[in-house]
């Protein structure tokens, strides 16, 4: 798209904090916890001081011959520096591939086999706990960012080696490989350059830049190897906010960060929000000062947007969601306001970013689109990546010349706002929309932390709930929350933390629904 090509030089990771500190030398990162590779360094450095470090990260790397074009697997107990690792493999002119700390270690070893041979970056806990041994052998060679095990080189050993200066990479070139959310199956291994990168920062960056004031501190927790992490980081940074990185979304750690150091804009992921809802009224007033707040990864509930707007004394704050995917970046957007109420539709995901992105919907039988007949949501973005690393023929299904199949299921009106119904893999026959339905028994439950309704295996839809405090289910409630609902199967209660989910925090569907269908927990009846 035109504005997204005009003077698009690449997102230049490597250099990234070199070119934020040269403006806002002083401007602060604050953490809720330690580095691993830097420890001794606190939990509140300036910009200036965190290009110095990526600067020594990348010297080690380099005295350890990662070279152009080396792939460096990244795979460490989770952590901000997860990203300070990425960025300092990018400054070496290598390219991070960023593998999430919650994939288990058969996944790792698979993936590591994708990318052939390449040095794995990682530390003694994960060597000591899920990885298998046999990653050492397919690994070129194991770096270790803490820690220490046979057969594995620690940076920290390399203290004081010589600084070398930052290669960059043409913009066409790869600059890091990301993995997809893994729903369906063993993650795909998505590639993007520094032009698509760049392409998908720039959409965001006009809107920050235009909306929030250099002075607001700026929030963020989103999975350290997600590709959105590499572009909410620069907007933060290039911009001068002072930036805080969460780790723990635990409500009651949050809740002290952000009452003492107060975010007038949070990105975080749709369940992380539903999580924080307890915040809205927690002492201390931690959300009081959010202007906006901002959501790009999954569906967004009603219930949820509407108490997070409501924990905030700003005097019109926006909740901000936009629809895209891994592949593609940001492509649509949409904002909400407390005059929105908490019944809005939330299957109203916005519209393109003009000149930037575009969006169609292809009929699947040929009859038009509409909201009984959903079609195919394809999306057209210079963002989107170049392959999926050794498995083209998978990239190749989804591109449709310069359009991308989104693999969802929607319709747009006749104002030209996308309405997201479902996943195309999820789809359940006699059900419009499964989003839809979620969104209604949240609004209407509000002690349900989620819903999620998979198929049993006659095709029952069934609701599987987890209530907060994983309190026993209301079912005088929940009688009434679905009496003018489709017929759905008998709830499946379990805790949060039961349900499979990806980086990011969505709940695997698929998974959720087989494990559920071999311990017998779906019943075959449909009921009320």
């Amino acid at each position: 798209m035109l504005l997204q090509r005009i003077n698009n030089p690449g997102i230049r990771l490597g250099t990234l904090f070199d070119r934020a500190a040269a403006r806002h030398p002083a401007s602060p990162v604050i953490l809720d916890h330690d580095l691993d590779i830097a420890p001794d360094r606190g939990r509140r450095l300036t910009l200036t001081e965190l290009a110095d470090l990526v600067d020594d990260v990348a010297s080690r790397l380099w005295s350890l011959r990662v070279r152009p074009g080396d792939h460096v697997v990244v795979h460490k107990s989770d952590g901000f520096d997860i990203s300070l690792l990425a960025c300092a493999v990018a400054r070496v002119g290598a390219i991070p591939v960023m593998l999430s700390p919650k994939l288990d270690g058969a996944t790792v070893a698979e993936l590591l086999r994708r990318v052939d041979r390449p040095f794995l970056l990682t530390d003694q806990a994960k060597l000591e706990g899920a990885l298998p041994e046999e990653v050492l052998e397919l690994s070129e060679r194991v770096l270790l960012a803490s820690g220490e095990h046979p057969g594995a080189t620690a940076l920290a050993s390399l203290a004081g080696c010589r600084r070398v200066r930052p290669v960059t990479m043409p913009p066409q070139h790869p600059t890091m490989v990301t993995h997809t959310s893994g729903t369906t199956g063993v993650p795909k291994l998505a590639v993007h350059t520094g032009h698509t990168f760049q392409a998908r920062y720039r959409p965001q960056a006009s809107v920050v830049a235009a909306a929030v004031g250099r002075s607001e501190p700026v929030a963020v927790h989103v999975s350290f190897v997600h590709s959105r992490m590499y572009t909410a980081m620069p907007i933060s940074v290039l911009q001068g906010h002072p930036l805080i990185v969460l780790r723990d979304d635990d409500p009651a750690s949050v809740a002290e960060v952000f009452t003492r150091v107060r975010p007038g804009f949070i990105e975080a992921h749709p369940n992380t929000f539903l999580r924080w809802e307890e915040l809205a009224d927690a002492p201390g007033a931690p959300l009081a000062n959010v202007k906006y707040f901002s959501s790009t990864f999954d569906a967004i509930h009603p219930r949820t947007v509407q108490r997070m707007l409501s924990a905030s004394r700003r005097s019109l704050p926006l909740f901000a969601q936009a629809y895209g995917q891994s592949e593609v970046g940001p492509i649509a957007a949409r904002t909400y306001s407390r005059r929105s109420g908490a019944d809005f539709d939330g299957r109203c995901v916005g519209r393109p970013f003009p000149g930037m992105t575009g969006v169609r919907v292809v009929s699947r039988d040929g009859r038009p689109v509409t909201r009984e007949n959903p079609g195919f949501i394809e999306v057209t973005s210079d963002g989107r990546i170049v392959t999926y690393l050794g498995e083209h023929h998978r990239w190749e299904k989804q591109a449709r010349g310069g359009w991308w199949r989104m693999g969802d299921l929607g319709y747009r009106t006749a104002w030209g706002c996308l309405h997201l119904l479902d996943r195309e893999v999820d789809e359940i026959p006699g059900i419009a929309s499964t989003l839809e339905l979620e969104d209604r028994l949240f609004t209407r439950l509000p002690d349900l932390v989620e819903v999620v309704i998979v198929p049993s295996p006659d095709g029952t839809p069934v609701p599987v709930v987890a209530t907060r405090g994983a309190r026993p289910l209301d079912e005088g409630a929940w009688r009434r929350a679905v009496a003018d609902l489709p017929p759905l199967g008998t709830p499946v209660h379990r805790r949060l933390d039961e349900l499979p989910q990806t980086a990011t925090t969505k709940i695997k569907r698929i998974e959720l629904a087989g494990s559920l269908a071999a311990e017998g927990a779906v019943p075959a009846e449909r009921a009320r």
